[in-house]
């Protein structure tokens, strides 16, 4: 059985990582401390130079995904330019205020994707709809390629029993990825529980800043943020998933 790695990286130097350690996918983004939000240009471009299939979420922006005309107007402009550089697919998703699919925006969005030879992948707005079932059927209609849900959990583990029902009620129509805290110790168990081909995994570890001169008074986010510490993706943890869901 041919199984998918997918590491979820915000930078090119994760990029790199999690080539060397085997992914077979990425899903590229910025800002991972807000659930990830639609990467720049520049790396966009960069990342899909590497020799690897390059999603990109477009999201543009934190906080609920019920989107605004406008937003919806930036997200196919965004399509629009993952598409140029040359990106595999993209990550789109939105609700309506009521917690049901926005299925209107998907499916524009998905037109869109599909209209560029992009794969469409419906990302983890899915965990905040208000009926999983019902939310697959109106994913689904949009014509999207696979839903990345952790069973509408905490963790990918945790929502073990729903996503089986989900990769069970898919039937093949669509590919369910199981994500959100997976790592080496629990991915062959997701596997087994729920029968996924696809995992989503962020394999992120903490980097230590070069810098010598440090100034600890002044803050460029919040209060209590470390300026001199930064996640990214380790090529460890992302050579040991990758040896587990390929073996």
């Amino acid at each position: 059985m041919n199984r998918i790695l997918e590491i979820c990286c915000a930078d090119i130097e994760s990029v790199d990582a999690a080539v060397r350690g085997g992914a077979d996918r990425i899903e590229l983004c910025c800002a991972l401390s807000e659930g990830g939000l639609t990467p720049s240009a520049g790396l966009i471009a960069e990342a899909v130079s590497r020799n690897v299939p390059i999603n990109v979420l477009i999201r543009p922006r934190s906080g609920d995904f019920a989107y605004s005309s406008d937003e919806i107007n930036v997200m196919l402009r965004d399509i629009s330019l993952a598409a140029a550089f040359g990106a595999n697919g993209v990550v789109i998703g939105a609700l309506l205020p009521n917690g049901s699919i926005d299925v209107k925006a998907c499916r524009r969005m998905t037109e869109a994707a599909k209209e560029k030879g992009l794969s469409v992948t419906f990302h983890r707005a899915f965990d905040m709809c208000s009926n999983a079932m019902e939310a697959l059927e109106d994913v689904v209609s949009t014509g999207a390629d696979r839903i990345l849900t952790s069973g509408l959990a905490s963790t990918a583990l945790n929502g073990a029993d729903l996503l089986a029902k989900l990769n069970n009620a898919a039937a093949g129509r669509i590919t369910i990825m199981a994500g959100c805290g997976v790592t080496p110790d629990n991915i062959s168990e997701i596997i087994q529980r729920t029968g996924v081909t696809e995992v989503h995994a962020s394999a992120k570890t903490t980097k230590q800043s070069s810098m010598t001169f440090r100034n600890e008074t002044a803050k460029m986010g919040k209060a209590d943020a470390d300026e001199y510490a930064r996640t990214v993706t380790s090529e460890t943890n992302v050579a040991q998933l990758a040896n587990i869901i390929h073996n």
